[in-house]
This record gives C-alpha cells, sequence and structure tokens, in this order.
C-alpha cells in the first residue's frame, strides 16, 4: 500500500535520526523505502547515495547519486558526492565531469579544486593536477590535503625548495601531525640533509603500522645501566628489509635482534626475536641510530664487525634482479658471499656483507634509492668497497664487469 505524505515525512526523520545516531543500516532501509514510493525525489535519491557512501557500499551508492544529481542539477553537494563516489570506483573521467558541474555552481571552492586535481592526478595528468591544487589553495592557502598533493607532485619532478615550502605551511597548521613530519623528514634525508631530516624521521614511529616494537623503553641516547637491543622495526625479522637493515646500521655496541642467517656472521651479540628480553635496560630500532647517535654522512662509524673473512675465489656473487650476463662464473647463495671475488647486489643484506668484508662491491640502486645512501651516485661512505650505480646503467655495469 502507498505511504501517505505524512508518512513518508515521518519515515525521513526517522532515517535521519538513525543516520546522526550512527545506524547507517536502519537509515538506509528507511532511505530506499522512500526511495520507492518517490523514485524522482531527488533529495532522498541523494541522501541514500550519501547513507551507502558511508556503508562503504559505492557500487550501489552510483545509481541514486547520479539520479539525484539529474534531479538536483542547482546542488553543488549532490555534484561532489557522485564524484566521490565515481572516484571511489576508480572511474575518473566521469568524476571530472561531475566536479566540473559542481565548480559552475560554486566557482570559489577549494574542496571541489582539490578533489579535481586529485582525479587528474589518478588519470596521471600531472601538470593539470598540479594547476587544480594551485586553484584551490589560491581559494585557502592552508589546505591541508592540497598542500600535501602538491608536494608530491613538486618532489616527484626535484623540486624539493617549492616542496618542502608546502610541507612547512601544512605543518604551520598542523605541526604535531607525523604523517606531515615524516614526509619533510624525507624529503630533507634524500637531499642528503641529515641535520634537519633525522628528528621529522623519528615520526614513522608515531604512526600506526605493522611494526614490531619490543616491550622495553626506548633508548634516547642516554648511559644505561643494562645492555642495549637493537633491533629492525619490520614485522617480518626475516624480510629483506629488515635483514638489509641490520646488515647496513648495526654498527653500535649492543645485542643486534636479527635473523639466524644473519647471526652466522655477525660477530657482535645477537639474539632472536622469541628469546626473552631479560636483562635489557633499554631498545632502539636500527633505523633510529642516525638521529640517537649523530650519524652523518660525513661521520659514519666503520661497518658491523663479522666473524667470518674474505677468502676469495674466481667467482662473482650476483644478488641482484637483474640477470648476469653471459659467461660469468656466478655465486647466488649468500652464505657463500665471503668468497666471491666481485659482488653485484640490489639494495639487499648479501651485497652489504660482502661490502662490510672489504669485497668490492657494485650496488645496484633505483635512481629514488633509500635515504640512508645520500643523494649522489658513485663512491659511498658506508663502505669503502662499495660502488652505487644506476640500476638502469647498463653501460657503466658492462664496463666494471669488463675483464672480470
Amino acid at each position: 500500500m502507498a505511504l501517505s505524505e505524512q508518512q513518508i515525512q515521518t519515515l525521513g526523520r526517522d532515517a535521519l535520526q538513525r543516520a546522526a545516531a550512527g545506524d547507517f543500516a536502519g537509515a538506509e532501509a528507511g532511505f530506499a523505502r522512500i526511495v520507492d514510493e518517490r523514485p524522482n525525489g531527488g533529495q532522498a535519491l541523494h541522501l541514500l547515495g550519501q547513507i551507502r557512501l558511508k556503508l562503504g557500499r559505492f557500487a550501489e551508492a552510483r545509481e541514486p547519486l547520479e539520479r539525484a544529481a539529474k534531479f538536483l542539477p542547482r546542488e553543488a553537494t549532490a555534484q561532489t558526492n557522485l564524484a566521490g563516489c565515481l572516484m571511489q570506483l576508480g572511474q575518473y573521467e566521469p568524476a571530472l565531469e561531475a566536479l566540473a558541474r559542481a565548480a559552475r555552481l560554486k566557482p570559489n571552492d577549494p574542496a571541489i579544486a582539490h578533489n579535481t586535481g586529485r582525479a587528474l592526478e589518478a588519470l596521471g595528468r600531472a601538470e593539470e593536477a598540479e594547476r587544480a591544487y594551485d586553484l584551490a589553495l589560491s581559494f585557502d592557502n592552508r589546505l591541508l590535503p592540497s598542500l600535501s598533493a602538491r608536494a608530491a607532485l613538486l618532489a616527484a619532478r626535484g623540486e624539493w625548495a617549492g616542496a618542502l615550502a608546502d610541507l612547512d605551511t601544512a605543518l604551520v597548521s598542523r605541526p604535531s601531525d607525523p604523517q606531515l613530519r615524516l614526509r619533510r623528514g624525507e624529503l630533507l634525508l634524500r637531499q642528503g640533509d641529515w641535520w634537519r631530516g633525522l628528528a621529522d624521521h623519528e615520526a614513522r614511529l608515531e604512526l600506526p603500522g605493522e611494526r614490531y616494537t619490543p616491550a622495553l623503553p626506548r633508548w634516547q641516547g642516554e648511559p644505561l645501566d643494562g645492555r642495549l637491543l637493537i633491533y629492525p622495526e619490520q614485522a617480518d625479522i626475516e624480510s629483506d628489509e629488515a635483514m638489509r637493515d641490520v646488515a647496513m646500521l648495526a654498527r653500535v655496541e649492543g645485542v643486534v635482534q636479527c635473523a639466524p642467517a644473519l647471526a652466522e656472521f655477525i660477530a657482535a651479540p645477537t639474539i632472536s626475536r622469541d628469546e626473552p628480553l631479560d636483562g635489557f635496560a633499554a631498545a632502539a630500532p636500527l633505523r633510529s641510530l642516525p638521529h640517537l647517535l649523530g650519524w652523518s654522512l660525513d661521520a659514519l662509524p666503520p661497518p658491523v664487525a663479522l666473524k667470518t673473512q674474505a677468502e676469495p675465489s674466481s667467482r662473482i656473487g650476483w644478488f641482484s634482479h637483474r640477470e648476469p650476463p653471459a659467461g660469468l662464473d656466478v655465486e647466488r647463495d649468500a652464505m657463500q658471499v665471503s668468497s666471491c671475488r666481485l659482488v653485484v647486489g640490489d639494495d639487499a643484506w648479501p651485497a652489504h656483507l660482502a661490502a662490510s668484508l672489504g669485497i668490492r662491491t657494485l650496488f645496484l640502486l633505483p635512481r629514488i634509492a633509500d635515504w640512508l645512501w645520500g643523494p649522489r651516485f658513485g663512491t659511498t661512505p658506508w663502505y669503502a668497497s662499495a660502488e652505487l650505480l644506476h640500476d638502469e646503467d647498463s653501460e657503466g655495469l658492462a664496463a666494471r664487469l669488463a675483464g672480470c
């Protein structure tokens, strides 16, 4: 039986109250009933679509939002909510059309300009996206999402000063934001500015994520009446990243928490992750050591001491995703790295062990490598016997392998 106008109004008030109380499932049922009764009711369609957005049911939200946008052509929010739904579904071209309609209705709205930038960036139209972020910031010069997004675009093309300026402006409004501080720190560190960047890099420890943290006080560099645990912060201690951090950064007196494969090489005391932590006074993640101990690229401690010594044979250690040239006698077993006369590797733990042993080592790094390496290729202060090459520099690698 059809509902009367009064019943529809009562149903609508109840649905709005449920939505305000967080009962989105109950609110959806109410608005869906109203839409069934009044299929051309733009406001009810719009509210139904919004509720489904809240529930994360983007595909189901699309149809009522598209209809609402047609029945409410003068309401910018109807267009922007449709655009938001389409962006969640990866439909960026139609989202841009909805945002253009919204912009005609509210031409000075910073959120509309910002979302236009997001859609353009998702489509790979970086220059247009940057102009959209510029426009958003001309309306609101402290709009955090646009500052953050524009900083990423500027950093991607190497305009460090502009990217840092945007992040500094964002941090004026939110000085304690760990995500913004971390991003600023990473930009500074990639330029080799450790003095300013290391403190910001500690903000990573404030962010949620799958990070290992032992049940010990965090060491801040103070003298201790007990042992210091130094550990990789990755959740999986046997991951390539965790083992690489141990091999590169365990350059301080303490007990090293590491995977068994690395413990066979390291001369310092080691401990596995499942052993009790009795007798430890504090702990420090490996990536915090440069900050805690004042390291710089001009003043690094010597590499981690190893139990083994280099005993070179004719083999070349190959620990890279690239395939070696034909005809080379290569060794791929990381446990045999000390027997290699030359090692070629990605930024991975076997190559770090080789460099620590004084074996000539060629690291193949991406153009934007880990900030620890610094901004330049070539020789590196981390290891006297190592050289950094771009991983796409085939000619450079071939020249160094010539005659091997």
